[in-house]
């Protein structure tokens, strides 16, 4: 009589390990991203409802109102404001850094305009 040998098929103790290890480290990561993705939401939003202002005094000091609610670090005087025909354009950009390890940082570059 015959009898078959299977391979165990799976992941050992040791690759388990690795992986938990490779995505506890992506999920810091991407933990400390998403709040730079919420404060450029909120610049955006507050861009686009500064664009309203007909002056450049005035589209500052709107998105200083904005920027007291939404508690995000970008100033009015962070703003590039231009006039296209007869609208306003408000652009900006700016950057965000996020420390990893050691010397090692990633840097999130953000930049938009009014719509």
């Amino acid at each position: 009589m015959k009898t078959r040998q299977y391979k165990q098929r799976g992941i050992s103790f040791i690759g388990l390990l690795f992986v938990a290890v490779v995505l506890a480290c992506v999920g810091v990561v991407v933990a400390q991203v998403i709040p730079t993705l919420i404060e450029y939401q909120a610049i955006d939003k507050a861009a686009n409802k500064a664009k309203e202002g007909n002056t450049v005094p005035e589209v500052r000091a709107i998105f200083d109102r904005s920027q007291a609610i939404d508690d995000f670090k970008l100033s009015g005087k962070d703003l590039d404001v231009k006039k296209d025909g007869d609208k306003v354009v408000v652009s900006y950009s700016y950057e965000r850094e996020i420390p990893l390890f050691g010397p090692a940082v990633l840097l999130m570059r953000y930049k938009g305009q009014s719509r």
